[in-house]
């Protein structure tokens, strides 16, 4: 499709059309004509003039403050960073902690025992990939994109959120098989190097009508901790917003932590959605109730 002349291209087109019916004219009269091709060129030659101050030459600069900005949409390690959660966005006595990264529960260390499946090695493998996410703090499985992370203690509690972009096609895979893991891995054993059992139980777990696709999930693990039996409670919660998404998980020793869980999900999305639409997350959150 042919492209329109820009403004000052069809000025310059104007103004030679001009002279050249005005030279035309002149050729006609005889004696006048050298005065009205003189007048013509002049214009000519004016307009033409206007026109290469106006029209640099060369294809149009593009914008002198830089690198382009990522388009809305995008997720940048910056704007990863931006969206996690805050101390004021959990509201409690939620504290953030510098080693969120560090973290790692050797309760959800073990092997699956296949022979307890009646699919066997297919299952099996499905609730081994979410003890060892759990542990890797991976359940969406490798970010493609930017990521960040932060945690937070309350008592003998943890929350942690991870904020990162995904490929698209993974990021649905992983949220599909969160979904199928109540049905899949509803009650399993698994044995931790020492040769201890630990019994683990996978329920379904409501998560607020936020993002693209949400996918939520309750574990709990029974095991033994120096000796003393200790249930370790996990709730978790993703939500994919575009090709980013967040995922949250909280609990402990103490049991589950629900609520928290809820609030991070709805504030988190709202940050991360922000921060997308190319905007800068509030320090206060806006709808907590």
């Amino acid at each position: 499709m042919s492209r329109r002349p820009s403004h000052p291209v069809r000025l310059l087109a104007s103004a030679l059309a001009a002279g050249a019916l005005l030279t035309t004219a002149a050729c006609s009269d005889g004696a006048g004509s050298r005065s009205a091709s003189g007048t013509a060129a002049e214009q000519a030659g004016i307009a033409e003039q206007n026109a290469a101050k106006q029209t640099p030459s060369g294809s149009p600069t593009t914008s002198p403050t830089g690198s382009p900005s990522a388009s809305p949409g995008t997720l940048t390690e910056s704007g990863a960073k931006a969206a996690l959660l805050t101390e004021a966005d959990l509201e409690d006595d939620w504290n953030q902690v510098q080693d969120a990264d560090k973290w790692r529960d050797r309760l959800l260390v073990g092997e699956v025992d296949v022979a307890a499946f009646l699919s066997a090695k297919a299952e099996a493998a499905e609730c081994q990939q979410l003890l060892d996410g759990l542990y890797r703090d991976n359940l969406l499985g490798e970010p493609s994109g930017p990521s960040a992370l932060t945690g937070f203690e309350q008592g003998d509690s943890r929350l942690l959120e991870q904020v990162a972009g995904y490929d698209r096609a993974g990021l649905d895979d992983r949220m599909k098989w969160l979904d199928s893991l109540p049905q899949t891995c509803d009650e399993f054993t698994a044995t931790d190097p020492d040769g201890n059992k630990r019994t683990v139980q996978v329920t379904e777990a409501s998560v607020p009508d936020v993002g693209d696709a949400r996918e939520g999930v309750h574990v709990t693990v029974q095991g033994s901790a120096d000796s003393t039996p200790v249930t370790l409670t996990l709730d978790i919660a993703a939500v994919r917003v575009d090709t980013s998404a967040l995922a949250i998980t909280a609990g402990g020793l103490d049991g589950g932590q629900a609520s928290s869980v809820e609030r991070g999900v709805r504030q988190g999305t709202e940050r991360l959605q922000t921060v997308l639409d190319g905007g800068t997350p509030s320090p206060q959150p806006t709808n907590l109730d």
